[in-house]
């Protein structure tokens, strides 16, 4: 895929042609409700400039969730982490629960949590708890923009940062079943298997930024 976009909230005529829909118009929160199906009510994120950022100031509003599902799927966006940050982008949700596969955002050097886990598994890029991302992944800076690709396709899944493949597994394979087998989530019958699904925005009361959040179907 080529990683130039269009600006926020506009597609180019070749993007509408592959298939890529918005998930964010870059000015409103049409689109998004909170991760238990309640309207959006205003508090823990803001929308300025084109930029969907999670808001300390306005109060603790919780994850937020796409309003339409999707099965097989590629994700598409932009996050800037602050220092300190601690978030994630999350799939193959549990009805009406905020709990699924996890695209784990963090600051690896500065936020505690990075370092918790096994073998990496919850650093950036990490299927959150179960795999850990490729030790070759390159970050950008906190505070510079870096974009992400979530591919899924029936068992198989594919974590992108940066233009790079950082982690591939498939939820038939053993190394997916061992660290399913040793992770947080080992007694939730049925985590990873939710299709379709809401995509996720994690509030987890730390500050990030969004941009260009777009989808298509495979």
């Amino acid at each position: 895929m080529n990683t130039a976009m269009a600006q926020s909230g506009t597609l180019t005529k070749k993007e509408i042609n592959d298939g890529w829909v918005l998930l964010f118009d870059g000015k409103s929160m049409d689109g998004w409700q909170k991760s238990n199906g309640q309207p959006f009510n205003g508090k823990g994120w803001i929308v300025e400039n084109g930029v969907l950022s999670t808001d300390t100031v306005s109060g603790h509003g919780g994850d937020i969730i796409t309003t339409k599902e999707f099965g097989d799927f590629e994700l598409s966006l932009e996050f800037k982490l602050e220092p300190g940050t601690n978030s994630g982008i999350k799939y193959a949700l549990f009805k009406n629960k905020n709990v699924g596969c996890e695209y784990q955002l963090i600051d690896d050097a500065r936020h505690p949590d990075a370092k918790l886990g096994k073998n990496g598994n919850r650093t950036l890029a990490a299927l959150y708890d179960v795999l850990p991302p490729s030790s070759a992944k390159k970050a950008k800076q906190v505070g510079e923009w870096n974009t992400v690709r979530i591919v899924k396709k029936a068992a198989h899944v594919e974590h992108w940062l940066n233009g790079a493949m950082v982690l591939s597994y498939d939820r038939t394979s053993d190394i997916y079943k061992n660290g399913f087998a040793e992770s947080k989530f080992k007694r939730d019958n049925g985590w990873g298997e939710t299709s379709p699904s809401p995509i996720l925005l994690q509030e987890h009361g730390d500050i990030i930024h969004y941009r260009n959040i777009r989808i298509r179907n495979l």
